[in-house]
């Protein structure tokens, strides 16, 4: 799998993810799951919606 995410956009997905993760859990919602998506893909450095779009934010890539 080809990494199309730059360390800054990987940073910012980490960041929200976890965001909102803490929100769901404080908020006792479900929807604090959805944070799981970001994170994996800054974790993975990988974003399929990226591969849609051929969008590319890592410069060595």
């Amino acid at each position: 799998m080809e990494k199309n995410m730059g360390q800054v956009d990987r940073a910012l997905r980490a960041i929200i993810g976890i965001i909102v993760i803490v929100l769901g859990v404080v908020y006792q919602n479900w929807l604090g799951a959805i944070g799981l998506i970001p994170l994996l893909t800054a974790s993975i450095g990988f974003c399929p919606l990226y591969k849609l779009l051929g969008i590319k934010t890592c410069s060595e890539c």
